[in-house]
């Protein structure tokens, strides 16, 4: 139960730790908190009074220009068209450069998975030379355990050399 009550003395740090800080924050804080507040609704206050102003002024134009806006929207369509047109061309020529990266790229990896291919095959051949090297070495050694049975062997294998 003692958990749950605070002690005295933890209540009165809290309590000048608050106080403290109210005091720094009312201080340093609230004064550009409150100015910033305030210069933001004068700001929304002159934004939507000029709104209003504007959309009077739109409404005036409006009745006075039919003419240009229709002329405008007979501009825009041309314009989208060729748009149009630019983007398509700009996209198959995307596709042509891309199915080209596609296939270099392809290409490359088909290489370079042979060249380690060949690398990988390359490096178990001579593992296997090497093991192959290390237990004929190791079946001499047991076989030809003495020096003299040593000596006859490269005698035998001397005169095989002259015979081929």
């Amino acid at each position: 139960m003692d958990l749950l009550l605070p002690a005295l003395g933890l209540f009165t740090i809290s309590f000048v730790i608050f106080g403290i800080l109210y005091l720094i924050l009312k201080k340093f804080a609230w004064k550009p908190i409150l100015a910033a507040l305030k210069e933001r609704e004068t700001s929304i206050a002159d934004s939507i009074a000029s709104a209003e102003r504007v959309k009077d002024e739109m409404a005036q134009m409006k009745a006075e220009h039919e003419h240009v806006l229709a002329e405008a929207k007979a501009e825009r369509s041309k314009i989208l068209k060729e748009a149009k047109e630019a983007k398509d061309q700009i996209i198959s020529e995307a596709k042509t450069q891309a199915q080209a990266e596609a296939k270099k790229i392809i290409n490359e990896a088909y290489n370079a998975i042979e060249n380690q291919k060949m690398a990988a095959l390359t490096d178990v051949k001579n593992q296997v030379g090497k093991l192959a090297v290390e237990v004929a070495e190791k079946v001499l050694r047991k076989e030809l355990g003495g020096q003299a049975a040593q000596e006859a062997y490269i005698k035998e294998l001397a005169g095989e050399i002259k015979l081929n």
